[in-house]
């Protein structure tokens, strides 16, 4: 049998001030009109497009906010540029990221890469482990995303994470280092001021513990002076952070704006935004903007507010009209900038129903909120889940469905701690006589002889989650549908 362990470092941008490896070069926006020359209605549909377009990066500096900055967070993991191993699963008590992976314990890594690049190392893997490395951007869109099937390596991989653009000579040394130390260098170019995760993935958590333990250990990251055992360059300035909005107040408060204003600092405009970045600026939107909620004017703020919530109502129809029915889905919603081609609604959906997802290669995520019929989920119905005979989830690694407990999408406590049903669980299910699955998806035990099977519900609206990890061609081409929940 192989053995799984997934290794996921997922590194995205919190701040940004230079541009990607073959990427648009940043540019500088030209002076924005006077704001006295921006009407009411202006105003409301510019604020619109700037809430879908900024959504993402606010809403991931909230979460940053809580793992890097603030230590009276309960989900603080510690301070920039370390490793934060934890070495469990997410469970309800985890809040900060809306319907987080509970198939993975994570390590989480704050890169502030304002001084210099760091130099990642992940340690060798063993045989037949899948292992995935993420790397997002400050714009909530990946950079590279590697997978593969460890082949036993006895060497380490490094990665540079940094600005080769900026730092061309250092890039090349620090290469060079890695590779006479033995290990596959890669460079790889970001923002100054980013976060990661690395996480291992494991069925049998308490059995594989010492493996994960291991492989957690052997993780490092340490800025590429101290790599090359070289004097340490002048420190980057301190940074004052800005208290975030929490996620409620992302929806309606005008301030999420002045949080913008501050992820915006340090995002330089690219060519292909720089219309959109200027009309931002006519209502104060922008790295240097003075955009003040407190101090607009009562019928500016009706139209800030009324534009806030058009971006809802837009993104709440597309949901209704495009994801509900399975016509797109995660697969148009994560990857490159190149992938999503400017599309920010798509962005915007991908971070309000699971932000920092994967690209469609490494990971699908059919979702459903609704029944067969077209009925919102809710934990006064009960329901059934079924896989056909041979229509398991095709996937090259693992899959797994997850149980959220609706509006904020988090895990559901219940009596057993099952927060999700997963391949490796197959051995302990109980088949169908057909040779299918069918799971019981419902808020009270279907009674003690269906347990094995059950996937406990809140007693309000749910939705769920299958997660295909490294999917196979059949179930990105469309050949293998996933079934929909079916009431009782």
């Amino acid at each position: 049998m192989i053995r799984r362990i997934c290794v996921l470092l997922a590194v995205f941008g919190l701040l940004a001030a230079c541009s990607a490896k073959g990427s648009e070069e940043p540019t500088t926006a030209a002076p924005p009109p006077s704001p006295a020359a921006v009407t009411p209605d202006q105003a409301r549909a510019i604020a619109k497009e700037a809430y879908i377009y900024g959504f993402p990066m606010v809403d991931n500096y909230r979460v940053q906010y809580a793992y890097f900055v603030n230590k009276e967070d309960p989900e603080y993991k510690g301070g920039w540029n370390e490793i934060h191993n934890t070495a469990r699963v997410y469970t309800p008590e985890d809040t900060a990221v809306q319907t987080p992976n509970s198939d993975t314990p994570y390590s989480a890594v704050g890169a502030d890469l304002r001084a210099e690049p760091l130099v990642l190392t992940v340690p060798p893997i063993e045989q037949d482990r899948y292992y995935s490395l993420q790397f997002v951007g400050t714009r909530v869109v990946l950079t590279i995303s590697v997978f593969a099937w460890s082949t036993g390596q006895a060497t380490t991989q490094a990665a540079l994470l940094g600005s080769p653009t900026a730092r061309l000579n250092l890039a090349r040394q620090a290469a060079a280092a890695v590779r006479d130390r033995g290990a596959d260098g890669v460079n790889l170019d970001f923002e100054p001021l980013v976060s990661g995760y690395e996480s291992e993935f494991t069925a049998l958590l308490q059995t594989f513990r010492s493996e994960l333990n291991k492989i957690q250990a052997g993780y490092q990251v340490e800025p590429l002076s101290v790599y090359l055992n070289q004097p340490s360059p002048t420190p980057a300035p301190p940074i004052d952070f800005a208290p975030p909005l929490t996620s409620d107040q992302e929806r309606t408060s005008p301030q999420f704006f002045e949080i913008l204003n501050f992820a915006l600092r340090f995002a330089p405009v690219l060519p292909s935004e720089k219309d959109l970045r200027a009309r931002f600026a006519t209502i104060g939107i922008g790295p240097d903007g003075n955009f003040d909620a407190d101090k607009l004017t009562p019928e500016m703020r009706s139209a800030i507010e009324g534009g806030m919530a058009d971006a809802w109502a837009e993104f709440n129809t597309f949901k209704k009209d495009k994801v509900d029915t399975g016509q797109v889905g995660s697969a148009q919603f994560f990857g490159t900038a190149a992938d999503l081609k400017g599309n920010y609604l798509y962005r915007m959906a991908g971070a309000v129903l699971g932000i920092y997802g994967n690209t469609a290669a490494e990971a699908i995520y059919p979702s459903f909120s609704n029944d067969s019929t077209g009925a919102p989920l809710t934990g006064a119905n009960k329901y059934t889940y079924k896989f056909a005979p041979d229509q398991l989830p095709p996937v090259n690694a693992f899959w797994s469905l997850t149980m959220y407990e609706l509006p904020k999408s988090l895990l559901v406590a219940n009596p057993m701690n099952r927060y999700l049903i997963n391949s490796p669980m197959l051995p302990s299910l109980v088949p169908d006589p057909d040779g299918g699955y069918t799971f019981s998806i419902q808020n009270e035990s279907p009674g003690i002889d269906k347990e094995s099977n059950w996937l406990p519900a809140p007693k309000g609206p749910f939705a769920l989650v299958l997660r295909l990890y490294w999917p196979k061609p059949d179930a990105l081409n469309g050949v293998w549908k996933a079934p929909q929940p079916v009431k009782v």
